[in-house]
């Protein structure tokens, strides 16, 4: 998993499709998310390190 684009097929795979139109706000809704996956025990920890580190490094490209 290497761009936002691979986290956004992650999330598909479990039925949550995310697109409001607002970038920060779709990170911030992803996030939200991949956290709750990670508490059900869906992703495992590297799934959930990797993609949290994707979309840290994507917030802080449009700051």
């Amino acid at each position: 998993m290497n761009t936002i684009y691979d986290v956004r097929q992650l999330l598909k795979r479990y039925g949550t499709f995310i697109y409001t139109g607002d970038k920060w706000a779709d990170i911030e809704m992803m996030e939200d998310e991949i956290r709750e996956l990670y508490r059900s025990n869906v992703l495992d920890a590297k799934s959930f390190q990797a993609v949290m580190i994707i979309l840290r490094n994507e917030s802080s490209k449009l700051t």
